[in-house]
């Protein structure tokens, strides 16, 4: 039986209990993704004073489709409602808002690791490494439960490190298992951080590679076959996934599948529901 360890519900999400942080800590750069300039630490002009955003509806007709892509894991609510005690940014003293947005992409970063670790232990093909799964998971949990001074502090990019080797090991064990599922000669393709940008890969078969960190800006993957693949970290930003088979990738997430295009026919994995947007664009 898989295991559920954590709740899945609980690293997405909610600003209804978040202050919008994701609004003010972060910084973004006038693009194709942002319509303006905002440094880091200053409230967007579309933040209303209850938190919500003034332009929720309109983001990408309004020049901010980089809003729509993401999603903070649960770390707005968790730096909001437990590392803060429900303490809003703006009555806050100036120094802890400062520590309040220095503290969001910590926790941000460790939620993203919940999320792998939560899916790693749901793969039966990880079962040899599911006790290590279990325990890393748990370490982070905790970290996320540190004080503000703490996890001010903390070297995120060591604990990402360690991670990522029970991650690598869960790929490979997950991957070995779909290699020897049929004959496509794309099986088991070792494809790490490939620049794979504008690619044609109209009904390739890239099922059980891994695409780790791969860059697929713009790809054609109409048709690809990517059941079983690893897409931790895959850009897929305007890759057009249009009647492609993601059933059973792993380590894909919500703003992946948001940054790229698709439509009815693009058959996900249960982890990641299908855009709303990509019925608008069909």
């Amino acid at each position: 039986m898989p295991d559920q360890t954590t709740d899945p519900a609980d690293l997405r999400g909610d600003c209804a209990q978040c202050f919008g942080l994701c609004c003010v800590a972060l910084p973004f750069a006038r693009s194709a993704d942002f319509a303006v300039n905002k440094p880091a630490g200053t409230p967007c002009a579309n933040l209303r004073d209850d938190h919500r955003c003034g332009i929720h509806a309109r983001l990408r007709q309004r020049g901010f489709t980089g809003c729509t892509v993401y999603d903070c894991f649960g770390a707005g609510q968790k730096v909001s409602q437990v590392t803060f005690g429900g303490q809003d940014w703006r009555t806050a003293p100036k120094e802890q808002a400062r520590l309040m947005f220095d503290v969001f992409p910590v926790v941000r970063q460790l939620h993203e690791l919940l999320w792998y670790l939560t899916e790693a232990l749901n793969l039966p093909a990880a079962a040899p490494v599911h006790a290590e799964l279990r325990r890393a998971l748990e370490r982070t949990e905790g970290l996320t439960r540190r004080g503000p001074g703490e996890l001010a502090a903390l070297d995120v990019a060591a604990h990402r490190q360690e991670v990522n080797v029970l991650l690598l090991r869960t790929s490979e064990l997950v991957r070995a298992g779909a290699a020897g599922k049929g004959k496509g000669r794309g099986k088991g393709k070792d494809r790490r951080g490939a620049d794979l940008i504008g690619a044609r890969l109209r009904g390739a078969d890239l099922r059980g590679a891994s695409l780790r960190g791969a860059y697929l800006i713009a790809a054609d993957l109409t048709g690809a076959d990517l059941r079983e693949a690893d897409l931790i970290g895959a850009d897929l930003r305007d890759a057009d996934l249009t009647d492609a088979d993601l059933t059973g990738a792993f380590f894909l997430t919500q703003p992946q599948v948001n940054a790229a295009r698709g439509g009815a026919g693009t058959r996900l994995p249960a982890s990641v529901a299908r855009p709303v947007h990509w019925a608008a664009a069909g």
